[in-house]
Protein backbone atom coordinates (compact mmCIF):
# COMPACT_ATOMS: atom_id res chain seq x y z
CA UNK A 1 0.00 0.00 0.00
CA UNK A 2 1.12 3.64 -0.51
CA UNK A 3 0.55 6.38 1.80
CA UNK A 4 -0.56 9.69 0.87
CA UNK A 5 -1.44 11.07 3.31
CA UNK A 6 -0.32 11.11 6.90
CA UNK A 7 -1.71 8.00 9.05
CA UNK A 8 -2.16 7.72 12.84
CA UNK A 9 -3.05 4.54 14.21
CA UNK A 10 -3.82 4.39 18.02
CA UNK A 11 -2.63 0.61 19.86
CA UNK A 12 -2.17 -0.51 23.21
CA UNK A 13 0.32 -2.39 24.39
CA UNK A 14 -0.05 -6.17 24.87
CA UNK A 15 -2.35 -8.80 23.17
CA UNK A 16 -3.85 -6.57 21.15
CA UNK A 17 -0.62 -4.74 19.85
CA UNK A 18 0.90 -8.31 19.40
CA UNK A 19 -2.38 -9.65 17.69
CA UNK A 20 -2.51 -6.62 15.67
CA UNK A 21 1.03 -6.44 13.70
CA UNK A 22 -0.20 -9.52 11.29
CA UNK A 23 -2.96 -7.25 10.34
CA UNK A 24 -0.96 -4.52 9.77
CA UNK A 25 1.66 -6.27 7.99
CA UNK A 26 -0.91 -7.35 5.23
CA UNK A 27 -1.29 -3.91 4.81
CA UNK A 28 2.24 -3.09 4.77
CA UNK A 29 2.86 -1.70 7.84
CA UNK A 30 5.45 -2.53 10.31
CA UNK A 31 7.11 -0.71 13.28
CA UNK A 32 10.48 0.07 13.56
CA UNK A 33 10.42 -0.31 17.01
CA UNK A 34 8.49 -2.50 19.54
CA UNK A 35 6.44 -0.68 22.32
CA UNK A 36 7.63 -3.44 25.02
CA UNK A 37 11.23 -2.43 24.96
CA UNK A 38 11.14 1.04 24.02
CA UNK A 39 10.10 3.91 26.00
CA UNK A 40 9.10 5.56 22.62
CA UNK A 41 5.00 6.93 22.76
CA UNK A 42 4.92 7.08 19.18
CA UNK A 43 6.49 4.71 16.69
CA UNK A 44 7.93 5.29 13.61
CA UNK A 45 6.76 2.40 10.77
CA UNK A 46 8.72 1.40 7.34
CA UNK A 47 5.96 4.21 6.04
CA UNK A 48 7.47 7.98 6.45
CA UNK A 49 3.78 9.04 6.79
CA UNK A 50 2.35 6.23 8.85
CA UNK A 51 2.87 6.66 12.49
CA UNK A 52 1.67 4.30 15.57
CA UNK A 53 0.64 6.10 19.12
CA UNK A 54 0.69 3.63 21.83
CA UNK A 55 -1.49 4.48 24.60
CA UNK A 56 -3.90 2.92 27.39
CA UNK A 57 -6.20 0.21 25.89
CA UNK A 58 -9.02 2.50 27.51
CA UNK A 59 -7.99 5.45 26.20
CA UNK A 60 -7.85 4.55 22.29
CA UNK A 61 -11.69 5.16 21.14
CA UNK A 62 -11.17 8.92 22.80
CA UNK A 63 -7.53 9.81 20.56
CA UNK A 64 -9.67 8.54 17.74
CA UNK A 65 -13.04 10.09 18.70
CA UNK A 66 -11.38 13.53 18.97
CA UNK A 67 -8.90 12.94 16.16
CA UNK A 68 -5.40 12.46 17.42
CA UNK A 69 -5.41 9.58 15.77
CA UNK A 70 -7.26 8.33 12.16
CA UNK A 71 -7.49 5.26 13.40
CA UNK A 72 -7.55 2.41 15.83
CA UNK A 73 -8.07 -1.25 17.21
CA UNK A 74 -10.02 -1.33 20.74
CA UNK A 75 -11.92 -3.89 22.22
CA UNK A 76 -15.34 -4.26 22.24
CA UNK A 77 -15.44 -4.15 25.76
CA UNK A 78 -14.22 -0.68 25.76
CA UNK A 79 -16.32 0.48 22.89
CA UNK A 80 -19.30 -0.57 25.04
CA UNK A 81 -17.81 1.95 28.02
CA UNK A 82 -17.11 4.72 25.52
CA UNK A 83 -20.13 4.51 23.82
CA UNK A 84 -19.00 4.80 20.13
CA UNK A 85 -19.18 8.88 19.44
CA UNK A 86 -17.34 10.44 16.93
CA UNK A 87 -16.44 7.52 15.48
CA UNK A 88 -17.02 4.30 12.93
CA UNK A 89 -16.46 0.78 13.90
CA UNK A 90 -16.47 -1.21 10.41
CA UNK A 91 -14.64 -4.11 10.51
CA UNK A 92 -14.49 -6.65 13.52
CA UNK A 93 -11.06 -7.94 13.84
CA UNK A 94 -11.65 -11.40 15.52
CA UNK A 95 -8.61 -11.05 18.09
CA UNK A 96 -7.87 -10.82 21.54
CA UNK A 97 -11.47 -12.81 22.15
CA UNK A 98 -13.22 -13.42 25.17
CA UNK A 99 -16.63 -13.16 27.04
CA UNK A 100 -18.01 -10.12 29.35
CA UNK A 101 -19.75 -12.53 31.96
CA UNK A 102 -20.90 -12.46 35.76
CA UNK A 103 -19.07 -14.49 37.97
CA UNK A 104 -19.20 -15.21 41.55
CA UNK A 105 -19.81 -17.83 44.04
CA UNK A 106 -22.30 -20.82 42.79
CA UNK A 107 -24.79 -20.01 44.71
CA UNK A 108 -24.10 -16.19 45.50
CA UNK A 109 -27.85 -15.40 43.20
CA UNK A 110 -29.74 -17.66 45.71
CA UNK A 111 -27.94 -16.72 49.26
CA UNK A 112 -27.94 -13.18 48.44
CA UNK A 113 -31.10 -11.95 50.49
CA UNK A 114 -31.77 -8.33 49.46
CA UNK A 115 -30.43 -5.99 46.43
CA UNK A 116 -27.16 -7.74 44.33
CA UNK A 117 -23.98 -5.73 44.55
CA UNK A 118 -21.76 -6.02 41.53
CA UNK A 119 -18.30 -4.96 41.58
CA UNK A 120 -16.58 -4.24 38.16
CA UNK A 121 -14.55 -1.77 35.78
CA UNK A 122 -17.26 -1.76 33.38
CA UNK A 123 -20.15 -0.17 34.94
CA UNK A 124 -22.00 0.89 32.27
CA UNK A 125 -22.21 -2.47 30.57
CA UNK A 126 -22.95 -3.61 34.14
CA UNK A 127 -25.93 -1.28 34.26
CA UNK A 128 -27.28 -1.73 30.72
CA UNK A 129 -27.20 -5.27 31.44
CA UNK A 130 -29.11 -5.81 34.83
CA UNK A 131 -31.57 -2.80 33.45
CA UNK A 132 -32.69 -5.26 30.28
CA UNK A 133 -33.21 -7.71 33.18
CA UNK A 134 -35.30 -5.21 34.92
CA UNK A 135 -32.87 -6.18 38.12
CA UNK A 136 -32.07 -3.31 40.62
CA UNK A 137 -28.30 -3.57 41.39
CA UNK A 138 -25.73 -1.80 43.43
CA UNK A 139 -22.54 -1.20 41.48
CA UNK A 140 -19.15 -0.73 42.86
CA UNK A 141 -16.70 0.48 40.62
CA UNK A 142 -12.81 -1.28 40.78
CA UNK A 143 -10.11 -1.31 38.74
CA UNK A 144 -8.50 -4.64 39.12
CA UNK A 145 -8.15 -7.70 41.22
CA UNK A 146 -11.90 -8.40 40.53
CA UNK A 147 -12.14 -11.74 41.75
CA UNK A 148 -11.21 -10.34 45.78
CA UNK A 149 -14.31 -8.77 45.67
CA UNK A 150 -16.82 -12.15 46.41
CA UNK A 151 -14.20 -13.31 48.53
CA UNK A 152 -13.99 -10.78 51.06
CA UNK A 153 -17.61 -10.13 51.03
CA UNK A 154 -17.43 -6.50 48.87
CA UNK A 155 -19.83 -7.62 46.54
CA UNK A 156 -21.69 -10.50 45.30
CA UNK A 157 -21.07 -10.64 41.93
CA UNK A 158 -18.38 -9.52 39.28
CA UNK A 159 -19.12 -8.44 35.75
CA UNK A 160 -15.52 -8.99 34.29
CA UNK A 161 -14.01 -10.55 30.90
CA UNK A 162 -13.57 -14.74 30.98
CA UNK A 163 -10.78 -16.26 28.76
CA UNK A 164 -10.63 -19.37 30.26
CA UNK A 165 -12.09 -19.43 33.59
CA UNK A 166 -8.88 -20.29 35.15
CA UNK A 167 -8.49 -17.40 37.46
CA UNK A 168 -12.57 -17.35 38.57
CA UNK A 169 -11.43 -21.11 38.98
CA UNK A 170 -8.39 -20.81 41.31
CA UNK A 171 -10.06 -18.54 43.51
CA UNK A 172 -13.05 -20.77 44.09
CA UNK A 173 -15.70 -18.19 41.66
CA UNK A 174 -17.73 -19.53 38.39
CA UNK A 175 -18.76 -17.80 35.66
CA UNK A 176 -22.46 -17.29 35.55
CA UNK A 177 -24.70 -15.07 33.18
CA UNK A 178 -23.50 -14.42 29.44
CA UNK A 179 -23.49 -10.60 28.67
CA UNK A 180 -21.78 -10.17 25.39
CA UNK A 181 -18.83 -11.54 23.66
CA UNK A 182 -15.57 -9.63 23.10
CA UNK A 183 -13.07 -8.82 20.10
CA UNK A 184 -11.30 -6.48 19.12
CA UNK A 185 -13.00 -3.83 16.42
CA UNK A 186 -11.47 -1.36 13.99
CA UNK A 187 -12.10 1.90 14.78
CA UNK A 188 -12.10 5.13 12.41
CA UNK A 189 -12.42 8.74 13.14
CA UNK A 190 -15.87 10.21 11.02
CA UNK A 191 -13.42 13.17 9.75
CA UNK A 192 -10.40 10.87 8.80
CA UNK A 193 -13.12 8.48 7.04
CA UNK A 194 -14.39 11.61 4.83
CA UNK A 195 -10.89 13.75 4.50
CA UNK A 196 -8.79 10.31 3.83
CA UNK A 197 -11.35 7.68 2.60
CA UNK A 198 -9.24 6.31 -0.09
CA UNK A 199 -6.47 5.46 2.52
CA UNK A 200 -9.02 4.62 5.20
CA UNK A 201 -10.94 2.56 2.48
CA UNK A 202 -7.86 0.48 1.62
CA UNK A 203 -6.38 -0.10 5.30
CA UNK A 204 -9.77 -1.61 6.03
CA UNK A 205 -10.17 -3.93 2.91
CA UNK A 206 -6.42 -5.33 3.81
CA UNK A 207 -7.46 -5.76 6.91
CA UNK A 208 -10.65 -7.71 6.27
CA UNK A 209 -8.85 -9.81 3.48
CA UNK A 210 -7.03 -11.27 6.27
CA UNK A 211 -9.40 -11.60 8.66
CA UNK A 212 -10.97 -13.51 6.41
CA UNK A 213 -7.95 -15.18 5.60
CA UNK A 214 -7.71 -16.14 9.03
CA UNK A 215 -11.36 -17.42 9.63
CA UNK A 216 -10.82 -19.66 6.81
Amino acid sequence: MKFDVPVTIALSKGRIFKQSLPLLAYAGIEPLDDPETSRKLILDTNHEQVKLVIIRATDVPTYVQYGAADLGVAGKDVLLEHGGEGLYEPLDLKIARCRMMTAGFKDAVADSPGRLRVATKYVKSAQRYYASLGQQVEIIKLYGSMELAPIVGLADLIVDLVESGNTLKANGLVPLEHIADISSRLIINKAAWKMKHATMMSLKEAMAEVVEQNQG
